[in-house]
C-alpha cells in the first residue's frame, strides 16, 4: 500500500469513494457541510459502488459527477479513483441485525473484507465504515481487529471505534451505529465527533465534559415539531405513475424519478387494521388492544391477537405510535408497517409514510428518488442519517486540513 501525502489545502476538493453506497445518505452529509469561510462543500463524489439497481440509480441521480458500479464490489477496480482521499461505506448489516437471526456464517457478513480490499488499493487518507451497534460484537469485528494487530493492512492507519446516537447530532431520530474511523498515520488521528445535543440537556452532561465538549449542549430533536408538523397540511397521494425508460440514469429503466415531498404516499388499511389504529392512544401501543373489541361487517372481531396477549416481554413497540415530543425510534426499511414497530403517526390513524420516513433520515425535498415504493423505503431505511453523516464530514475535513 503506498503512503498517501498530506492531506489536500484548505481550497482543494477533497475526494470521496462511497462504497456500499445505497440512495447516498453518507455522500449527501458530506455534501452538506460546509466549512466556516466557504460557500459551499469542500467534498466531491467520485465514485461509488451500489449493488441495487433502484439504489444505484437514485445515487447517480443526485450525484451526476460520480462514476457509479451498479454491481457487485468484488467486480469493480478503482483504477483512475487510486489515491482518492476519503472512503465511506456501510456494509449490509442484516446478518449482524439484531431483527434477523445473526447467523455467522450469512455471507452478507464477508462483505467489510470486500470493503477492506478496496482500502488497500485506494490508500486513502481516511476511510470510514458504518454498521449496526452489534457489528463490534461479531466475529467479523474480531477479525477485522485481528489482522490490524498483525499489520497486514491496518498498520499504517490508527482505529477509532465508537457507538454513536444520531439523536446526539441533532436528527430526530435514536439511531444507533457503530463507526469505524481509520485515519493514515500520516495524518492527525480523526477522532469522532463530539455530541451536540444531548437527551437532558437541561442538566449539564459530565459525559459531554470528558470529551471536551466545553458548551452546553442542546436538547434532543423531537419528531413532532421537526417531522409531523411540517406534513400536518401535506395531502396523502397516490405514487405517481412513472414508469422506468432508458433515460433514467445508468440506463437500468428504473421507475421515477420521484422527488422526496412527492413520496407522502397513502395506504389503504384493511378495516381491522384501521379499527387497530383508532384504539391506540398517544403514545401507545399493541397492549392497549387486549381486551378491546369492535364491530365491522356486522360482526364483534377481537382487536388483539393470542400472540400479542401471550407475549409481555420484549419491545412494546409493535403497533405503536410514535411519540411526538421526542426523536423517532431507528427508521427501518419497513417503517411504513406499524406491525414492524412504533412506525405509527403520534395522532393520525395511520402508518407514517415514506415522506415522513425520509425527512426524519435528513433527506432534502429535492431529494430524487428512482423504484417502486417498497424500493425506496427500503433505501431510505438504509440510509446513514444525514445529520450524523454531517457531523462526521466536519471531523474529516479538520483532520484533513487542519
Amino acid at each position: 500500500m503506498t503512503s498517501p501525502a498530506s492531506g489536500p489545502s484548505r481550497d482543494e476538493p477533497i475526494k470521496v469513494i462511497d462504497l456500499f453506497a445505497g440512495a447516498g445518505g453518507f455522500s449527501t452529509g458530506f455534501h452538506e457541510y460546509v466549512p466556516e469561510g466557504r460557500t459551499s462543500s469542500p467534498f466531491v463524489s467520485v465514485a461509488a459502488v451500489e449493488f441495487d439497481p433502484s439504489a444505484a440509480s437514485t445515487y447517480a441521480a443526485n450525484f451526476p459527477e460520480a462514476q457509479v458500479h451498479a454491481g457487485d464490489i468484488s467486480a469493480w477496480e478503482p483504477g483512475e479513483f487510486i489515491g482518492s482521499d476519503v472512503i465511506l461505506g456501510g456494509p449490509p448489516c442484516q446478518g449482524f441485525s439484531g431483527l434477523g437471526k445473526e447467523k455467522a456464517d450469512d455471507p452478507r457478513n464477508q462483505l467489510w473484507q470486500e470493503y477492506i480490499d478496496v482500502v488497500k488499493k485506494v490508500s486513502p487518507k481516511i476511510f470510514i465504515m458504518e454498521n449496526v451497534d452489534r457489528f463490534l460484537r461479531s466475529g467479523q469485528f474480531a477479525e477485522l481487529k485481528k489482522i490490524t494487530d498483525r499489520g497486514e493492512l491496518l498498520d499504517e492507519y490508527e482505529l477509532r471505534v465508537k457507538i454513536l446516537n444520531s439523536a446526539d447530532y441533532g436528527v430526530p431520530q435514536a439511531r444507533k451505529r457503530a463507526i469505524v474511523i481509520g485515519t493514515h498515520k500520516d495524518l492527525p488521528v480523526t477522532e469522532h465527533p463530539r455530541p451536540t445535543h444531548d437527551r437532558k440537556a437541561d442538566a449539564w452532561q459530565p459525559s459531554l465534559a470528558d470529551q471536551g465538549n466545553t458548551e452546553s449542549p442542546l436538547p434532543w430533536v423531537a419528531v413532532g415539531p421537526a417531522v409531523f408538523e411540517r406534513t400536518r397540511f401535506v395531502e396523502l397521494r397516490d405514487m405517481p405513475e412513472r414508469p422506468g425508460n432508458e433515460d433514467s440514469p445508468l440506463g437500468l429503466g428504473r421507475p421515477g424519478f420521484f422527488y422526496t415531498h412527492e413520496l407522502h404516499i397513502r395506504r389503504t388499511p384493511e378495516p381491522l387494521s384501521l379499527a387497530r389504529y383508532r384504539a391506540i392512544p398517544p403514545g401507545g401501543n399493541r397492549h392497549n388492544l387486549r381486551g378491546k373489541w369492535a364491530e365491522l361487517e356486522d360482526r364483534c372481531i377481537y382487536l388483539s391477537t393470542p400472540s400479542w396477549d401471550g407475549h409481555n416481554a420484549g419491545s412494546g413497540d409493535v403497533m405503536g405510535r410514535m411519540h411526538a415530543d421526542r426523536p423517532s425510534v431507528t427508521i427501518r426499511t419497513e417503517a411504513y408497517k406499524p406491525e414492524k414497530g412504533r412506525y405509527l403517526h403520534p395522532t393520525e390513524h395511520r402508518p407514517i409514510t415514506q415522506y415522513e420516513m425520509a425527512l426524519i433520515q435528513g433527506f432534502p425535498d429535492d431529494f430524487k428518488w428512482y423504484g417502486t415504493k417498497i424500493e425506496i423505503a427500503r433505501q431510505i431505511g438504509n440510509a446513514v442519517p444525514i445529520g450524523l453523516a454531517k457531523a462526521l464530514a466536519s471531523v474529516v475535513h479538520k483532520a484533513l486540513t487542519g
